[in-house]
């Protein structure tokens, strides 16, 4: 075993055994505390369950290797997460909250009826199961390169390890666990990016200090044949990043893992409060994100740069053989560099390892480059638990106890839940294998199916209340297949053949195309057939103006009171 294996073994067998734990001691048997934590987790700590909920493997392991290979045209990550997780915070958590639901299909169900709760729920399903591709084949590269495990075995020791925790714990267990893991990840990150920082520059705060080197790295990038870091729209054509933004920031704010999160605090103001922790911890990871993307492709490009074939940096020929780094054939010297096969370079690199290889590639000491690969499993895992608990509650709360066995007490609500996650874990492995594109990438497509489906049935739930369930129905089905059909056009999935982007909108942006054929209709079809009955107007009436009382007996008349109570106005 090399010495990097060793540290990576120690650190991730002591992070894995403090989530097992956690999960062991927070274990539950109602579905309560299985699914909202029994409303009871502290501001902070949700905050940071938060964070490590949403920021995923593609937030730790893919989007600075996006950065180095896109340059300016990668922001569109940075600003649709951040500016989306804002949007989610301020319009829509709170109402949200207010209406005390467990999951977005119920939600739906009561705002609507029982048959969009059920659209409702299988998108949920749908959306959950594409993101969880991702998070999975993030934790297979980290296992496949620092353990020596095969990619396969990788993603089951991962799915493994999330089963368990998710299994036992629930929501409950799954929130002290993210603290853990956010905890791990947020370190792992920030000390490599530190080291480097000083190391290049002599200044050890990485999102300060990389700006003294864009000017290098356009000059040494041109000579490589890549496009200049910093120049705007070098590889996406303008109304793309727009869509792409758009779709992500949206996608964000429609997404049913993260906004299940704002009902696990004890109030209103606990959730607005969990939001301003978990941006400021956030913010930690996603300001250094473009340091590090920076500085890895820096290095990177000065290490290999003329370099003979056979006098290559080692840590080349360590991730080459997990399949993710290859050197042409024809190659004598490294003279071009692509994250593409198809650009025919001297040098492919997966932008999935960059995070992960840094350490290595500027040299720093095994125990860094073991707690980066903790980390990136952290982020994996996290997310992951999540996704899974989504797909557990949708399947075991809005389809078997709403539409087959109503009368489910609490031991068999949870037993098909736990039954529901452990197939929907089978499945994920079988597709975190042989994901469609880069982690970041899979991950964008689920936002942009979150985009297309969940944010305008609840955006119009909340402020138009001439929104009906046929509309709000319509709109789901029609946004997102309309994404999903596009996808899989523009993909090599399924075993279809990839077809040209239509108007250059590639299928990470068009999820904002969804959304607006979503919005459009569910309006159309919502005025063309009859208003929502009365006392549903008044629900929604109650929710967003606590001043207006609901009617007498209204199934929202107490949750708006607490509302009042717990934390005032939304």
């Amino acid at each position: 075993m090399s010495e990097i294996q060793l540290w990576t073994t120690i650190f991730i067998v002591l992070s894995f055994g403090v989530y097992i734990y956690i999960a062991w001691r927070s274990r539950v048997s109602e579905t309560e505390s299985f699914y909202v934590a029994k409303h009871g987790v502290p501001t902070v700590a949700n905050g940071a369950a938060i964070a490590a909920d949403w920021m995923s493997a593609a937030s730790f392991i893919s989007m600075a290797g996006l950065l180095a290979f896109l340059g300016s045209d990668g922001s569109v990550y940075l600003m649709g997460w951040t500016g989306g997780y804002v949007l989610l915070a301020m319009l829509i958590a709170p109402y949200l909250r207010k209406w005390g639901k467990y999951t977005v299909p119920e939600f739906v169900g009561e705002r609507y009826n029982e048959t969009v709760r059920t659209v409702a729920a299988a998108a949920a399903i749908i959306i959950s199961f594409t993101y969880v591709v991702g998070q999975m084949n993030g934790g297979g590269i980290v296992f496949s390169r620092f353990l020596g495990i095969g990619l396969t075995g990788g993603v089951l020791i991962a799915a493994g390890i999330i089963f368990i925790y998710a299994v036992l714990g629930g929501m409950k267990g799954i929130t002290w666990t993210q603290v853990a893991q956010y905890t791990v990840l947020i370190i792992a990150y920030l000390i490599p990016a530190v080291a480097v920082a000083q190391q290049v520059t002599g200044f050890p705060i990485p999102q300060v200090s990389f700006g003294t080197i864009l000017d290098e790295l356009n000059a040494i990038g041109t000579e490589m044949g890549l496009e200049q870091y910093t120049e705007a729209f070098a590889q996406q054509p303008m109304i793309n990043m727009f869509l792409v933004t758009l779709a992500l920031m949206i996608g964000t704010a429609g997404l049913p893992h993260v906004i299940i999160r704002f009902y696990t605090t004890r109030t209103v103001r606990g959730s607005r409060h969990s939001a301003f922790w978990a941006l400021l911890f956030i913010a930690i990871l996603y300001t250094t994100a473009p340091a590090v993307g920076a500085f890895t492709k820096l290095n990177l490009l000065e290490g290999v740069k003329g370099t003979a074939v056979d006098a290559l940096p080692q840590w080349i020929n360590n991730w080459a053989q997990t399949g993710l780094v290859s050197i042409s054939p024809d190659a004598d010297t490294i003279n071009s560099v692509s994250n593409s096969a198809a650009d025919g370079a001297d040098l492919t690199i997966n932008n999935d390892i960059l995070v992960l290889a840094s350490p290595e590639i500027a040299g720093l000491p095994a125990p860094i480059i073991g707690l980066v690969a903790a980390g990136g499993m952290a982020a994996a895992l996290s997310t992951a638990a999540g996704l899974l608990l989504v797909i557990s509650s949708s399947v075991s709360h809005d389809f078997y106890f709403r539409r087959i066995r109503k009368q489910a007490d609490d031991y068999e609500r949870l037993l098909v839940g736990r039954i529901a996650m452990a197939l929907a874990v089978v499945v994920a492995i079988v597709a975190g294998i042989n994901p469609p594109a880069f982690v970041a990438e899979v991950v964008a497509f689920a936002f942009g199916m979150a985009a297309s489906s969940f944010f305008p049935a609840i955006v119009l739930g909340i402020f138009w209340k001439r929104c009906n369930a046929k509309g709000a129905a319509a709109g789901i089905v029609v946004g997102l297949g309309f994404t999903i059909t596009y996808m899989i056009w523009t993909l090599d999935v399924f075993g279809t053949t990839a077809h040209d982007y239509i108007l250059d909108i590639s299928p990470q942006g068009i999820g904002a195309v969804g959304a607006a054929v979503n919005f459009i209709v569910a309006i159309i079809v919502s005025k063309l057939t009859s208003p929502p009955p009365k006392h549903i107007e008044e629900m929604v009436e109650n929710i967003r103006y606590p001043s207006v009382t609901a009617q007498s007996g209204s199934p929202t008349a107490s949750a708006g009171e607490a509302g009042r109570s717990e934390g005032g106005a939304s």
